[in-house]
């Protein structure tokens, strides 16, 4: 009895940390990782539109 008690607490505390900490951090990840890939697509046009400026 103890232990199926011991799984039901271990389970619950295992979904506790998931959904509030691992689900945060990769969602924050995410975020930045999107934030840094627009920043470099801008970067890549702007780069694209001058040198294509400079060429003609």
């Amino acid at each position: 009895m103890s232990r199926v008690v011991m799984l039901v607490i271990g389970t619950l505390l295992g979904l506790f940390v998931v959904f509030n900490f691992l689900l945060p951090l990769l969602a924050g990840l995410f975020k930045l990782a999107l934030i840094v890939g627009v920043i470099a697509l801008l970067v890549f046009v702007a780069v694209t539109v001058v040198g294509k400026s400079r060429s003609h």
